[in-house]
């Protein structure tokens, strides 16, 4: 794509414009996402407490996890990731064997829950809280006994298999590059979440998932794409995804050398965890998926283009929406 001419006046959907429609509708509110953490730790001192009652269960502690863990939820979540670990040799080692053992001994620790609350679904045993109707998807980890940064074998939700993470090294991932760019990093990773999921409800075919979508932006960030702006970091983000055609391959060096890394995977995208160098969190992409994501990339380009120039609000207000949904209004 060719660089787009730099206009005379200021455009009319500003920086300000874009932070405004953030705080809005986009960022999860600072208040529920406390409320959010002071319901998950709850669960933990009843899991804590429990888990001194029965130690032979093989149960060791929860650790909160994902979007929420990270400071880059968005204001529509309504599910919220924990880990729990376990001693491999005091559980079952059979996946569904595991999950429906493992809803028993949760709805056992949190008995002022009725058992339907607590369901064992594909890959974790699934919590839902009355009233408010929020869920808490807690996944399995397999601890490694020792380790010091709390690695351990998370049930991979697509394949059913066991892959090697850390959730204290996720968090310090992303904790370094949110205090490389302050507020900038995390709202722009949430900008383009809120981008997908635009885009998947309009286009079923849509995918990119939201680990996907940090991995995206923290590379461009460590490559020092300046955030503070937010339609110039968006159109630097939605160009690097057509430009690359999103075949470059994404991965870190925060705890591995590039050597660890395997040969071609024969992946159509790939995007490595900067935790273990054999997750590529892309991996059941197909080539198809890539064209979808690849030309949304691009018609979200070319509306930040013509959103820079248009000449009436309507018209730019109209392109903004090609991107963060009807709801923006400028």
């Amino acid at each position: 794509m060719s660089q787009a001419p730099t206009p005379f006046t200021e455009p009319i959907i500003s920086h300000s414009d874009v932070a405004r429609f953030c705080s809005t509708h986009v960022n999860l509110k600072r208040e529920d996402a406390a409320d959010y953490r002071a319901q998950v730790n709850r669960l933990r001192e009843k899991l804590d407490a429990f888990v001194k009652e029965h130690p032979d269960y093989g149960l060791i502690k929860m650790l909160l996890n994902g979007s929420l863990a990270k400071g880059l939820g968005l204001k529509t979540l309504n599910d919220i990731d924990v880990a729990l670990y376990l001693d491999a040799d005091s559980v079952p080692s059979d996946n569904d064997e595991l999950l429906t053992w493992l809803a028993e001994k949760l709805r056992e620790a949190y008995p002022q829950m009725a058992p339907e609350q607590i369901q064992p679904s594909t890959h974790c045993i699934q919590i839902t809280f009355k009233g408010t109707g929020l869920k808490v998807d807690v996944a399995p980890v397999w601890a490694i006994d020792g380790d010091d940064d709390d690695h351990g074998y998370l049930l991979n939700r697509e394949t059913g298999k066991r892959i090697l993470t850390s959730i204290p090294r996720h968090l310090r991932f992303t904790r370094k590059r949110k205090e490389r760019q302050p507020d900038h990093y995390a709202q722009v990773v949430r900008l383009i979440k809120w981008w997908v999921k635009q885009r998947k409800a309009a286009d079923p075919a849509f995918r990119m998932k939201s680990f996907m979508v940090e991995m995206v932006v923290a590379h461009l960030a460590d490559r020092g794409q300046d955030l503070s702006r937010y339609p110039s970091a968006l159109q630097a983000v939605f160009r690097y995804m057509v430009q690359s055609m999103m075949k470059e391959r994404v991965s870190f060096r925060d705890y591995y050398p590039a050597s660890k890394l395997p040969g071609p995977t024969g992946s159509a995208i790939e995007v490595f965890d900067p935790v273990n160098p054999e997750n590529n969190v892309s991996f059941d992409y197909t080539e198809d998926v890539r064209r979808v994501l690849v030309d949304a990339a691009e018609d979200a380009s070319d509306a930040v283009s013509e959103a820079e120039f248009a000449t009436t609000k309507a018209r730019a207000v109209s392109c903004w929406q090609r991107i963060l949904g009807p709801a923006f209004r400028g």
